[in-house]
């Protein structure tokens, strides 16, 4: 999930198109208040900020995500119509991830977009969290609400593919290059049987992911 807080409902529009073409689920915001009431109901996996905004600008927003421990970590673009390179440090300083000024190629917002979301992801070993869903690659095992999971190892495979790339649709041939590798002659079919299986285990955090007709699969 995305979340996206400008004023501009043009630039806004055009930003969310873009990266629901690009295969992820975005919301939008006018202002800092309810995008900030938004990350407290659920936390979003990047933030992109525009600096001029009415009531609390980008930056104090900015300054409010670092300050509390919940949303302390969360990555945050700034965009804006500044270009000075005093606005630029300020941003950073400021604990932004990246920064983009007005006007931009959509191509180069994709790309920093998917960068953010790449330095932001877990390394290898590391804990991937989606709701109530936890998987700790050290560890190898997986809690559903605080409850130990059991996954066949190709389950959790896909589960691990899946919790890397939230609100991203993945074709049924990537998951099967993923996970059973590119030299695997088997049938797309398999994918769907194991995604099945990997529902039901998954109990009522099993509806979160969601099938792409006729394309393969999405966490969000």
């Amino acid at each position: 999930m995305i979340y996206i807080v400008e004023d501009d409902i043009n630039i806004r529009q055009m930003e969310s198109y873009a990266l629901k073409n690009s295969g992820y689920e975005v919301a939008e915001f006018g202002e800092g208040k309810a995008f900030l009431a938004a990350c407290l109901a659920r936390m979003p996996d990047l933030a992109i900020l525009d600096i001029m905004l009415p009531g609390e600008d980008g930056l104090q927003l900015l300054r409010r995500l670092r300050a509390e421990p919940a949303t302390r970590r969360l990555p945050v673009i700034m965009v804006t119509a500044k270009a000075t390179e005093l606005d630029t440090v300020r941003g950073l300083d400021f604990g932004a991830d990246d920064y983009i000024t007005k006007p931009f190629g959509i191509m180069e917002f994709i790309s920093r977009v998917k960068a953010v979301l790449r330095r932001a992801g877990p390394e290898e070993g590391g804990i991937y969290r989606f709701d109530g869903i936890e998987l700790d690659d050290e560890k190898h095992t997986v809690h559903t609400d605080g409850m130990p999971c059991e996954l066949t190892y190709k389950e959790y495979e896909l589960l691990k593919y899946l919790l890397s790339n939230p609100g991203i649709v993945l074709s049924r041939d990537k998951m099967m290059d993923k996970v059973w590798g590119a030299d695997y002659k088997g049938e797309s079919r398999t994918v769907d049987m194991h995604i099945k299986t990997l529902r039901q285990k998954l109990g009522d955090l099993g509806v979160h992911i969601k099938t792409v007709r006729n394309v393969g699969y999405k966490l969000e």
